[in-house]
C-alpha cells in the first residue's frame, strides 16, 4: 500500500525467503509483483539495531554483503510477537512450558496442571491465526462447563497473507502432498490472462492445486492475486467436509466473482 502511494519501501528479510509458509513458486510471483510495484526486498538480512536520529531512523543490518545501514522515515516492525507468558509466573502453579507456550492435551489442558486450560498462541498446538485462538477459545470453555470431551479440528484452516495482490493457502504444502504416499493430482498455472485479473488490471494470478487421484478429495490449496482471499476460504470448506474436485466443479458460482474459477483450478 505504502509504495502504490508513491513511499519508497525497502523490506528486510532474515530469512532465505519471504513468506516461507506459502508455496515458493506463488511467492516468487508475489516477488515479480513487489519489484514492479518498486519494493525493494532484501532476503538473508538480519536486523541488528535501529536508532533514532532526529526526524529519520538509521537501521543496521547484517546480510552476506556485510554491515549495511538503510534510512528510513519509518520503520515497521513484522516478525511476529511471542504469548506474554514470563510474568504470569507459571512454574508456581507447576504449569509446564515449553518453546513459550504452555504443554497441553488434547482437551487444550496442561498436562502437569490439570486446573489450567490454554487456547490461541499460548497453546502449544494448532496454527497461530486469529480463528483458530477463535476455535480453542470455543474448545477450552466446553471442556471447563462439562468435562473434558471437545478436542480441536485444525483441519483445513486457511492462512492469507494481505500483501498486493493477497496469497493464501490451504490445507498440504506440494512437498507434502508429494511425500504423502497418496496418488496426488498437482495442477499449477499462472492466469493473468483470466478475466478476475484483467478486470482488475492485476499482472499476478495464479493458482496450485492438489488432488488425490483415488477419491477426488482435496489436499491443498495456493492461491495468489485478486479476490484469493475470499476463494481460500471455498477450498477450507472443501477439504473440512471432505468435498471432492468435482463437487466444486459441479457448483454453479455467481460470475464474474474470483469462485468462478475454481473450477478450472482443479
Amino acid at each position: 500500500i505504502a509504495a502504490r502511494a508513491g513511499a519508497e519501501v525497502t523490506v528486510l528479510q532474515r530469512g532465505e525467503r519471504m513468506l516461507p509458509q506459502f508455496d515458493p513458486d506463488l511467492v516468487g510471483w508475489l516477488m515479480e509483483a513487489f519489484d514492479g510495484m518498486g519494493v525493494d526486498v532484501r532476503t538473508r538480512t538480519a536486523v541488528t539495531a535501529i536508532h533514532r536520529a532526529g526526524d529519520i531512523f538509521r537501521v543496521e543490518a547484517s546480510s552476506d554483503a556485510g554491515q549495511e545501514t538503510f534510512e528510513a522515515d519509518l520503520v515497521v516492525h513484522a516478525a511476529g510477537r511471542r504469548p506474554a507468558l514470563d510474568k504470569l509466573d507459571l512454574s508456581a502453579a507447576e504449569v509446564a512450558v515449553e518453546h513459550g507456550r504452555v504443554k497441553l492435551n488434547e482437551y487444550l489442558q496442561s498436562i502437569t496442571n490439570p486446573a489450567i486450560y490454554a487456547a490461541g498462541d499460548a497453546a502449544l498446538v494448532g496454527p497461530p491465526l486469529t480463528p483458530v485462538s477463535s476455535h480453542d477459545a470455543k474448545v477450552v470453555a466446553a471442556n471447563l462447563l462439562e468435562g473434558n470431551h471437545a478436542k480441536p479440528n485444525y483441519t483445513g484452516v486457511p492462512s492469507v497473507a494481505f500483501t498486493s495482490p493477497p496469497i493464501a493457502a490451504v490445507g498440504m504444502s506440494e512437498v507434502e502432498a508429494r511425500e504423502s504416499g497418496l496418488r496426488v493430482r498437482i495442477k499449477s498455472e499462472r492466469t493473468s490472462d483470466w478475466f478476475t485479473a484483467r478486470r482488475e488490471a492485476e499482472q499476478v494470478y495464479g493458482y496450485k492445486t492438489m488432488v488425490e487421484e483415488e477419491t477426488g478429495r482435496i489436499l491443498g490449496a495456493h492461491l495468489i492475486g485478486p479476490h484469493v482471499d475470499e476463494v481460500i476460504n471455498v477450498f477450507a470448506l472443501a477439504i473440512r467436509h471432505g468435498l471432492t474436485a468435482d463437487d466444486l466443479k459441479s457448483t454453479m458460482f455467481a460470475y464474474p466473482t474470483g469462485a468462478s474459477d475454481i473450477g478450472y483450478m482443479l
